[in-house]
């Protein structure tokens, strides 16, 4: 009542002084002179109109404004006239009006509009604000230089600049908005946002009363985003907890005694008491200060006080940097479930639906439980999922509290099921690169069948998989037709390149500075290249084609190419892939220099006539298949490898000249149920591949232990088996767990042939593959650890002498975990930081082979996906272990890599 009189009054004022103004420029001393009569208004024909003060506004457009034309009948004094003038005044493009009579000619009467136009923006600055600072709030302001300055943006403008440094946490933000003349442009003016942020304002305290079936600490770990400072009294039930009635006097008797306590008290103190805020942000911010206190009684309703509830609150000053807050809770009574009725329910029986609900007769009433058990479980299946799983998308269920008895409670579950709806039309929109029959082959949302809501997941996570779209922005958009029981489903996409170049360098042992150039065409189209449409490449169907050269100049150098089908004959997905890769790598010439007939390498100015060549071609079909579920493939190939030595002498090998021939098969079969390929969340990835050569043995009529080396290796032949896993879980909000494990071992068909050198395994560093060509060694990293640290034999002098110790494990195993956290996930990059810690060993024998002796490591990093480069990651690590060889442990390593590892 107040502000409508207050209002009422301050328009009188307006309307009395507009009209005195325009009283005092009429130049009316008194009620009759000029021939105006205030006491008996005229009425009078408006002859003209004149606007004096313009200077950039147009003269016509402000006559329009004010409501006034020539040829209007306006009476005077009036309305007309102060209604005009309150006109040009809302529009905030004039200082100061008035109008003024200019002459009366009979019934005739010319008018002057006299104002002031309001000053332009030309430009503002900030003072006081630092430059990360500036920038958005630069995005924050509606400030647009030209504009004219109103005290309304000179108001939002404070607010705003305000409003963000309060949401970060300084409360008692000072801010000045200042205007200042512009010297160059004299119908303009600059504004000067002065802030002074003064200190972050930081929650000292927070006292809670009226709880008594919670204490404090628990009730404070649900305030997920106001956290007071960390106090040593967090732990004090912990301790007592730990000795018991009996406290220790001092540290020294409690690190000296022993007490016992069940793993559940220490769990339930854990999870209900300690809240360590080292991670956790104390800033206050009231927006996110009401979203706790609403955790607070989500948590009450959770353990069955539906009555719970905030009765008071306040926020006061601790000292100009800190705030305390107090928090009076009423927790009411615990209620429990007692019946659950189930009505409108003909497709599932009560019996089905008390199954899936889980909830018992006696169990503590939780109205969040109910929503998640009726609507969406994360951890299992409930009743939207049941009915929409069926094809019944138009289901609902209400549940209705019924009846309420002392501390029980009856539920009425109100079911309507609707029909059955079948999927009409599938929209695709947003691909603009990649064809739709791409898209449409991944799709288990098919024209014709029912709905399921479990086929928008599978499809989300199978385009998610593809790469070429953003994960976070597929978003499937259900359209129900309930007139005819039809639904259409629109994917609405936003695609990203997932083209990479890869431009890297790695240290190669004895090869030195290994440069790598390749290029991953990751949506080809063969049929595009073929009718020569480029865009610049010719893209769109999903092929990959990959081009990749290493080389360190003239000593080593490497090819390789290869070309996949994901969709063999575009029906079924089943890929085919071929491969093709030349590998060199040069040695200087070796001379008998004493005679002896042992040719000896002449440094550093010999040429490079010694040399090992890899020629290999690879041929692949995969297949996905539907048992035990979907998200397994199985992928056969056959390869073929030829290794030519021309006076070249390699550890372990034994010949200098002559050629090795590889045939093998390998067969792969791998579940892979990720939800992102770049920052999983969730999911987990496991392998079991096996490869064979040819028993040769078994068949060749030689003497292993007499023949030439060169003989002997002419058909190289293993068996080889690998195992590879990751799982993912996401551990509280974006932070998430890997765990994985991997072993590899290689076998022979016969104890006379044994294990030859090819196809081992090295261990340690960054796992950068191709500085190991040779033999077709698998690189296995652990950081921590130098390149190739972990590969027997570790006495170098062995192999180099050539005693008939191969370079290489026959077994190895590597186990790790490691907890990331997103800098950001979005179109143009995926960026992450980690902690890792990993164990690993690698054995030349199956007798020593123990999975539990490793070597370990810890440290961080981070991780930095760009769809043109790749994955790119920069790791520090450090090693606990001593390496074979070396008197003192590896300690901290730094390592760079280039690549999506495997292992």
């Amino acid at each position: 009542m107040k502000k409508t009189l207050f209002f009422l009054a301050f328009i009188f004022i307006i309307i009395n002084s507009s009209e005195a103004q325009f009283r005092r420029r009429a130049n009316a001393p008194s009620d009759t002179e000029g021939g105006l009569n205030y006491s008996n208004p005229q009425e009078y024909v408006i002859a003209d109109i004149q606007v004096t003060g313009l200077r950039v506004l147009d003269k016509n457009a402000l006559i329009s404004l004010s409501g006034l034309k020539v040829g209007d009948k306006i009476k005077v004094p009036g309305d007309q006239i102060s209604g005009a003038i309150r006109k040009l005044w809302k529009h905030g493009l004039v200082g100061d009006v008035s109008i003024q009579i200019d002459k009366i000619e009979d019934d005739k009467i010319y008018l002057n509009i006299e104002l002031s136009e309001r000053p332009r923006l030309t430009g503002f600055t900030f003072e006081g604000t630092k430059k990360s600072k500036e920038s958005d709030l630069r995005e924050d302001l509606n400030l647009i230089r030209g504009r004219i300055l109103s005290d309304a943006i000179i108001r939002n403008t404070e607010l705003t600049v305000k409003k963000y440094y309060v949401d970060k946490g300084y409360l008692y933000a000072d801010v000045k908005v200042i205007q200042q003349e512009d010297t160059v442009n004299r119908d303009g003016v600059k504004l000067r946002i002065v802030v002074d942020p003064k200190a972050k304002v930081k929650v000292n305290k927070i006292d809670i009363v009226g709880n008594e079936m919670f204490d404090d600490n628990r009730i404070k770990k649900k305030m997920k985003k106001t956290n007071e400072r960390v106090r040593i009294s967090l732990f004090k039930r912990g301790a007592e907890l730990l000795v018991g009635a009996t406290k220790p006097k001092n540290i020294k008797s409690f690190l000296d005694s022993t007490y016992e306590v069940s793993g559940k008290e220490l769990k339930e103190f854990i999870n209900d008491n300690v809240k360590l805020n080292f991670f956790n942000s104390t800033k206050f911010i009231e927006s996110e200060y009401e979203n706790d206190k609403d955790n607070i009684i989500a948590f009450y309703n959770s353990h069955g006080y539906r009555d719970a509830e905030i009765v008071r609150d306040s926020v006061y000053a601790n000292n100009e940097n800190s705030v305390n807050i107090d928090i009076e809770i009423s927790e009411g009574r615990k209620y429990y479930f007692r019946n659950i009725i189930w009505t409108g329910n003909f497709v599932y029986d009560d019996a089905t639906l008390d199954k899936v609900l889980a909830i018992e007769k006696g169990d503590v009433y939780n109205k969040e439980l109910i929503d998640k058990k009726l609507s969406f479980n994360p951890k299992g299946t409930d009743i939207s999922g049941l009915y929409m799983d069926d094809g019944y998308l138009f289901f609902r269920v209400n549940p209705v509290e019924v009846a309420v008895e002392g501390d029980s409670i009856d539920v009425e579950m109100r079911i309507y099921e609707g029909e059955q709806a079948t999927i009409k039309n599938v929209i695709i929109a947003g691909n603009e690169r990649t064809r739709d029959h791409v898209i449409r082959r991944e799709l288990y949302t098919i024209p014709g069948r029912k709905f399921s809501r479990s086929d928008l997941i599978r499809t989300q996570q199978m385009l998610s998989q593809l790469g070429y779209f953003d994960p976070e922005q597929i978003n499937p958009v259900p359209k129900p037709n309930p007139a005819d029981g039809t639904v259409d489903i629109e994917w609405n996409l936003v695609e990203r390149s997932s083209d990479q170049i890869e431009l890297s360098g790695g240290w190669g042992g004895q090869l030195g500075f290994v440069g790598t150039l390749g290029l991953s065409l990751n949506n080809f189209s063969m049929r595009n290249l073929v009718k020569g449409k480029f865009n610049p490449i010719p893209t769109g169907d999903g092929q990959k084609l990959s081009m990749r050269v290493q080389a360190t100049g003239r000593q080593y150098q490497n090819y390789s190419v290869s070309f996949t089908e994901p969709w063999l004959g575009g029906k079924k997905p089943n890929s085919f892939t071929v491969s093709a890769n030349y590998s060199i790598q040069r040695a200087r010439q070796y001379e008998d220099r004493d005679g002896d007939g042992v040719s000896e390498y002449i440094p550093p100015y010999g040429k490079y006539n010694a040399h090992i060549s890899v020629k290999g071609i690879t041929v692949g079909l995969g297949k996905r298949l539907r048992w035990p579920d979907d998200y397994f493939t199985w992928t056969n190939s056959l390869s073929y490898m030829v290794y030519g030595l021309d006076n070249y002498r390699f550890s372990g090998l034994d010949f200098a000249n002559g050629s090795a021939n590889s045939i093998a098969f390998n067969s792969t079969i791998s579940r892979n149920s990720v939800n992102s390929p770049m920052y999983p969340t969730g999911g987990s990835t496991i392998s079991l591949s096996a490869s064979f050569t040819p028993p040769y043995s078994l068949w060749r009529d030689i003497d292993y232990e007499k023949v030439e080396a060169s003989e002997r290796y002419k058909w190289i032949e293993y068996h080889k088996w690998m195992f590879d896993s990751k799982y993912y879980l996401t551990v509280v909000g974006k932070l998430v767990l890997e765990a994985k494990a991997h072993f590899g071992f290689i076998g022979s068909y016969s104890s006379e042939a044994g294990i030859g050198p090819f196809e081992r395994f090295n261990l340690g560093g960054d796992g950068l593959a191709g500085q190991n060509f040779v033999l077709g060694t698998d690189v296995i990293g652990l950081r921590g650890y130098q390149n190739n640290a972990l590969t027997p034999p570790y006495d170098r002098t062995i192999a180099q002498n050539g005693t008939g110790r191969i370079e290489g494990g026959i077994v190895y195993d590597k186990f790790g975990l490691e907890l990331r956290y997103p800098v950001t996930t979005g179109q143009a990059a995926t960026i992450y930081g980690f902690v890792f810690a990993e164990a690993g060993n690698n054995f030349d024998n199956y007798q020593e082979f123990n999975p539990f002796e490793n070597y370990r490591s810890a440290g961080f990093g981070a991780r930095i996906f760009m769809p043109a480069f790749g994955l790119i990651g920069i790791n520090w690590g450090y090693g606990f272990d001593t390496v074979p060889g070396d008197t003192e442990r590896s300690g901290p390593q730094f390592h760079f890599t280039i690549g999506q590892q495997i292992r």
